[in-house]
């Protein structure tokens, strides 16, 4: 019979069962990551709806409410999402490349509206320092516009193909406008871009969208974020769109 009293001397772990332990915890570490960026990404790399283009019908309107807010979508619509962006944003870019010509065709389809809050929390990391804050208040030029197809052809250009990387150079005034001017906008959209007028007032619409971010979020605040009816959609489901048209 064994005495209970006696102690039980722990044997010394061996080096292979220590590297074996720091193996797993290194691969559980990696596969958290992982996740966390599958997660932030998005449904995956797949363009949805390739070849439908930016939201196109005559019908489609928008505007530029006096937070900030750009409105897009056709009159009287029961669902909207709210979607924040940073223009330097690279996996906001990703969000427009693959679920932009898909959330599209619902706008079109007036299944869907769309109220873009843009953020400007990526400045420094423009090569001008103020990029996004510059692009911000282009988006506000070109909606306040009220032409809802120039609008949305305006958005995906400045968050797909012209798109500047982060930490590299960017877009100046002039060809923000340049862009505008491509997306179908008009001249005094275009002056309004180069001015510069609207940097200032788009300047406190981002720090009050980022804030409202990091209060719906409960934390710090991430970019692309997508709610609907104020709770997150999780857009690891690849169908994340046509579930909130539904």
């Amino acid at each position: 019979m064994s005495n209970p009293t006696s102690k039980h001397t722990p044997q010394p772990v061996s080096s292979k069962t220590t590297y074996a332990l720091a193996g797993v915890a290194v691969v559980v570490i990696v596969l958290i990551v992982f996740a966390v960026f599958q997660w932030n990404r998005g449904g995956g790399d797949a363009v949805r709806n390739d070849g439908y283009g930016s939201a196109h019908d005559p019908a489609v309107e928008v505007a530029l409410d006096s937070d900030g807010a750009i409105v897009l979508g056709k009159p009287k619509v029961a669902k909207t999402l709210d979607v924040y962006e940073d223009p330097l944003c690279p996996a906001c870019g990703q969000l427009e490349k693959v679920n932009g010509q898909e959330i599209a065709q619902q706008v079109d389809e007036g299944k869907l509206a769309v109220r873009y809050r843009l953020v400007n929390f990526l400045d420094s990391r423009s090569g001008s320092k103020d990029y996004s804050t510059r692009a911000v208040a282009a988006n506000e030029c070109v909606a306040q516009d009220g032409n809802g197809p120039v609008y949305a052809k305006f958005h995906e250009l400045l968050f797909t193909t012209k798109q500047p990387s982060e930490g590299g150079s960017d877009h100046d005034n002039k060809e923000l406008a340049a862009i505008a001017k491509e997306a179908g906008a008009s001249d005094s959209v275009a002056k309004c871009i180069t001015s510069g007028d609207r940097a200032d007032t788009a300047r406190a619409h981002a720090t009050a969208a980022l804030k409202a971010l990091g209060d719906a979020l409960n934390g710090p605040a991430a970019t692309p974020s997508v709610f609907l009816d104020g709770k997150k959609v999780d857009r690891g489901n690849a169908d994340w769109v046509l579930s909130a048209a539904k």
